[in-house]
């Protein structure tokens, strides 16, 4: 098969986890690990998270439905904490990479689950880290930001909003995602999805599918 496409999402791909800043924080709060993730996976269609990645609540709203959400599993902790850790670390081989398939003459593009916060699509919290995404966000044929979509992955339209862009058909397609339920989607639709677990396996299963040697 030729793949003609690359999509990739943003954090937990081309940025490290946003998981393993939660985690972190967890561990200073005092509170177990992957509580962040326990309450974001609840109720996942209609929570805080859910709603401030589709532009419904703003940063304050997200703050108050957020440590609802978390009071009522008996945990205290903010949805302001958890913004101020949401911007992960660029991985520098995954940012050689979008040059290298450019080069190649493959298109790359993104779909990102981001909210109204912060500064650009990575949602950075300081100047240069901002400066920094917008310089790899330069890169992409196409973007996509739930929050300026108003839609968010898992929903099957914001992948068909994609190839709908570029003008192509999902089998053309490799999908790249940290997250397992927003490859199902991918995977659904025909697309070759890649579930993130570290930087060197991401890359080492999207030369396997490119017949690419990659960084």
């Amino acid at each position: 098969m030729t793949y003609e496409t690359v999509i990739f999402d943003f954090g937990g791909v081309i940025t490290s986890s946003p998981f393993e800043a939660f985690n972190r924080l967890e561990a200073e709060r005092g509170v177990p690990k992957d509580s962040v993730r326990r309450i974001n996976s609840a109720n996942p269609d209609d929570n805080a998270w859910a709603k401030f990645e589709r532009a419904e609540i703003d940063a304050a709203g997200f703050d108050e439905a957020f440590a609802a959400e978390a009071r009522a599993i008996g945990i205290e902790l903010r949805g302001a904490d958890v913004l101020a850790r949401l911007a992960g670390d660029v991985r520098p081989k995954m940012v050689a990479t979008l040059d290298r398939l450019k080069a190649e003459g493959i298109r790359i593009s993104c779909i990102t689950n981001n909210v109204p916060a912060g500064k650009g699509a990575g949602m950075a919290m300081d100047d240069e880290k901002a400066a920094a995404v917008k310089d790899i966000m330069q890169r992409f044929d196409h973007i996509i930001e739930s929050s300026k979509a108003g839609i968010r992955k898992p929903d099957p339209r914001i992948y068909q909003m994609m190839c709908e862009a570029l003008d192509v058909v999902p089998a053309e397609c490799i999908y790249l995602d940290d997250l397992g339920i927003n490859c199902k989607p991918a995977a659904a639709l025909g697309m070759a999805a890649i579930k993130v677990s570290s930087e060197q396996q991401a890359l080492d299963d999207l030369g396997a599918l490119l017949n690419m040697e990659l960084p």
